[in-house]
Parts: structure tokens; C-alpha cells; sequence
């Protein structure tokens, strides 16, 4: 039977997770914090041992020299917080055999476990199949082509209990968002989610549509029904027939085709261009907004009908700057893509560069941060991403434009911690990430103030 050791603060994680791995027949101990850990190293011979980054009285980093030098057979995997994969990246250089980041799935640990027993080296590669990033940086949707980043902030995890409880339904979902936010893999993310996952998502951006030819395009043709149409054609709604049909940016459809859309909706047929015949269609839709489509309603600018019929259940995509906590499994993940595009081993992005990120404001949100991502591995000489090569507003981006907690610049400094203990429940990883330090420092001002739990 082999022998885990985990060194984890957080006590409740700790004990879900030797839970699990006992269940899997393997003998698990546990530390919570690095001086705990060092006399059950030198006493025992673990075959791995999973260590937080990040403990109370040292880091993972330090605690793993301990590990290999008693044992070097040990596998050590490291467990990371979302903006610590640097130091991740640090410790596989000094002998780690790989690391995860939380939150992960409980099958990826125990994959990497497996591997990690048998001795393999894991390497990131682009996704052949359906799979779960084994280095744990973000819980992706199963289709590599359309990653969708689950986050792990409050606003995410609602996401994705909307995303969760309403895909399983035949329900017509709105999804709205400022542009930029990832609306598409939102609705991808509930046609994959669904029942119809097997059938087509055909994906149309109602803006691009001219409108002399939408008819035909969203409802087909055939061969001669006007000049040019010189082969018959599908349109989108048959070619989503059974699967879902995924309308972006709806309020740019121009009335009569918001007549022809209803109509097409409400009687679940559609008649070609050209053709007396009508053909019954099976699809699910879902349309995406930047708009108000409500004060639209209201204008005149879009049939309230259409609207009820669209809006059976309305999902709000929150933009980045909503999402802060998310900010870094992003940009990782926007880093795996572009190396692999690009052809680059860009490994991880400096600190001032992790600083930067944070104070910018994101309008442009995920697509801003993608873009930006892409172009500084296209640039970087090195294996990290470093400050000079982001746009100066980005690099240079000031504190002051957005609200922030600002520990240690705030003579409130007390009044500031417990405010995000309170908002985290108790959590202090979680109020760590709050206030942006780690959870170590913050340990150290608890002991500073007498602030007790």
C-alpha cells in the first residue's frame, strides 16, 4: 500500500482529501504546517507527499529540500493557490514532480498521483481528447477548442450553479454580459452541459448578418429562389436541428427577421427561401446581449414578444474586474493556448507583471486579457513574461482605478482584515486572496492584532 503525506493549514481540505485518497486504498498521514511535517519525513518513507505552497511557518519550496534530501525516491507534488504558479514552477526546477492548483478535481489528484507513483514525467499538451488539465490550473470544459475557465470567486461559482441547473432543461437562456466576457463559452459550456450535447452548436453573431441575405441565412434556400442562389443551402436553424443554436448579440437582428425568429420559435418549423415546404426543427436557443434589451423592448427596438420567449432564464456573465480572483487561472490558461499556438515554453509571468494585472481595470475583460496575453508571449525573450513588454497602460496601470482593500497602505489596516474575514466566512484563504496577500502574512497580522477565530 503506498504512503502519502499531506501538508496542508487548511483543516477541513485536508481531512476531505485523506478521506478521499483512503477510500482509494492508499495509507495518508497529515501535517498542517511545515514543522509538523518535518519529523514524520525523517520517521516515515512516503511515496508522495503533497505540500501547500503555501504553510504557516514556510513555503512548499523550502519544505520540499527537506523531503528530497531525506528520501529523493519521495515524489513531492505541490499544491497551489491561483496566483502562487510561479512559485510551482520554482519548485518542479528543484525537484517537484509536478503541481496542481486549487480549486481541482478530485480524479485530477488522484491521476497525478497515479503517474506521479508510476514515475512518469507529465508534460502539458494540447488535449487529443476529452480531459481535464492534469497540472490543475482551471476546470475546463471537455472540448479543448472552446475551453471555458470555471473560477473559483463567488461571482464564477454562481455562474456556474446558474450554468449547472439550467442546462439540463429545454429552457430558452439569455445570456448577458459586457463584451469581451466569454458569453459564447458560457453558452457552449450549457449546450455541453446538456442533453443535446451530442448534436450541433451552431454559433451565429446576428451583427455580422447582413440583412439582405438573413432570411436566407438563418432558414436556408433553395437553388434559384433568387439571383445568386445557385445550389440549395441550409441555414442555421436546420443545421442546429436537435442540438442548440446559439444567437450572439440578439438585439442586432433588424424587426422583420425578429418576426420571422418568433414565428420560427413558437411553431418549431421554418420554410426556406423559396420553398412551400416546411421543415420542423428541434433546437434549443440561446441568445447573448451587451445590451439593455429590456429599455430596447421598451423603445420599440425589439419585440417584447421575442423577448419573453428568448428570456425564459436570464444568466449574468460578470465582468473581470468582478472576478479578481479569477484573474490569474485566466491568464494561465491564455498562456497554455498561446504557447501552444506560437509555438513558445513561456512558463509563467513575473511578480511586477502579476501586480500589474491586478491593479488594471480590464474593460475589455477576457478578451482584452486574452489579446494581451497572446502578444506578450509572441514578444518574450525569456521563459517569463516580464513588465517591459506589456502596453504601458497595462504596466502602468494605477491602484487607484479600481477599489481594492490596499493593506499595508491603509492606516486601517486591522478594521480592513476583519472586514474580509467577515465577508469570507472565516475563510482566511480566502480573505488572503481578498486582500491580496498570502495566507502566511496574513497569519502573521493575526498574531500582530490578537485577532483570533
Amino acid at each position: 500500500m503506498s504512503k502519502i503525506l499531506i501538508v496542508e493549514d487548511d483543516v477541513a481540505f485536508c481531512t476531505m482529501l485523506k478521506t478521499f485518497l483512503e477510500k482509494k486504498d492508499y495509507e495518508v498521514s497529515t501535517a498542517f504546517s511545515g514543522n509538523e511535517a518535518i519529523p514524520k519525513i525523517k520517521e516515515n518513507i512516503f511515496d508522495v507527499v503533497l505540500a501547500d505552497v503555501r504553510l504557516p511557518d514556510r513555503d512548499g519550496i523550502t519544505l520540499l529540500g527537506e523531503i528530497l534530501e531525506n528520501n529523493s525516491s519521495t515524489q513531492v507534488i505541490i499544491m497551489t493557490g491561483y496566483a502562487e504558479i510561479n512559485m510551482a514552477v520554482n519548485a518542479i526546477k528543484q525537484g517537484a514532480f509536478d503541481y496542481v492548483s486549487k480549486p481541482f478535481n478530485p480524479d485530477t489528484i488522484l491521476q497525478t498521483i497515479e503517474k506521479a507513483l508510476k514515475g512518469n514525467v507529465l508534460e502539458v499538451k494540447t488535449p487529443q481528447k476529452k480531459t481535464t488539465k492534469v497540472n490543475g490550473l482551471a476546470a475546463l470544459d471537455e472540448n479543448s477548442n472552446d475551453a471555458f475557465v470555471r473560477g473559483v470567486s463567488d461571482a464564477s461559482k454562481k455562474l456556474n450553479e446558474y450554468v449547472a441547473l439550467v442546462a439540463p432543461t429545454r429552457m430558452s437562456v439569455l445570456v448577458v454580459g459586457d463584451s469581451g466576457t466569454g458569453k459564447e463559452y458560457v453558452a457552449s459550456s450549457i449546450h455541453k452541459a446538456s442533453k443535446r450535447s451530442e448534436k450541433p452548436f451552431i454559433a451565429v453573431d446576428c451583427g455580422a448578418v447582413p440583412k439582405e441575405i438573413a432570411s436566407s441565412e438563418f432558414f436556408g434556400h433553395i437553388k434559384g429562389s433568387f439571383t445568386g442562389a445557385v445550389n440549395d443551402k441550409v441555414g442555421h436553424f436546420e443545421a442546429a436541428n436537435g442540438g442548440t443554436l446559439f444567437l450572439d448579440e440578439i438585439g442586432n437582428l433588424s424587426y422583420e427577421l425578429q418576426v420571422q425568429l418568433l414565428r420560427a420559435l413558437q411553431e418549431r418549423k421554418i420554410k426556406p427561401v423559396g420553398s412551400n415546404k416546411e421543415v420542423e426543427v428541434d433546437i434549443r436557443v440561446i441568445a447573448a446581449t451587451n445590451e439593455d434589451l429590456s429599455h430596447a423592448v421598451k423603445e420599440g427596438e425589439f419585440r417584447e414578444d421575442l423577448y419573453h420567449r428568448l428570456n425564459e432564464f436570464s444568466i449574468k456573465v460578470p465582468p473581470l474586474k468582478d472576478r479578481i480572483e479569477d484573474l490569474m487561472l485566466f491568464a494561465n490558461h491564455f498562456l497554455e493556448e498561446s504557447n501552444r499556438e506560437l509555438d513558445k515554453h513561456v512558463v509563467g509571468f513575473a511578480d511586477e507583471v502579476l501586480e500589474a494585472f491586478k491593479k488594471y481595470d480590464w474593460p475589455g475583460n477576457l478578451r482584452e486579457l486574452k489579446n494581451i496575453v497572446k502578444r506578450s508571449v509572441l514578444l518574450s525573450q525569456s521563459d517569463m513574461i516580464v513588465q517591459d513588454i506589456l502596453p504601458n497602460d497595462i504596466a502602468y496601470a494605477s491602484q487607484n482605478a479600481k477599489q481594492t482593500y490596499g493593506l499595508f497602505k491603509n492606516q486601517n489596516e486591522q478594521e480592513l482584515i476583519l472586514d474580509a474575514l467577515e465577508k469570507a466566512n472565516g475563510n482566511k484563504a480566502k480573505a488572503a486572496r481578498m486582500l491580496s496577500i498570502d495566507r502566511k502574512t496574513l497569519y502573521n497580522k493575526l498574531k500582530q492584532y490578537d485577532i483570533s477565530l
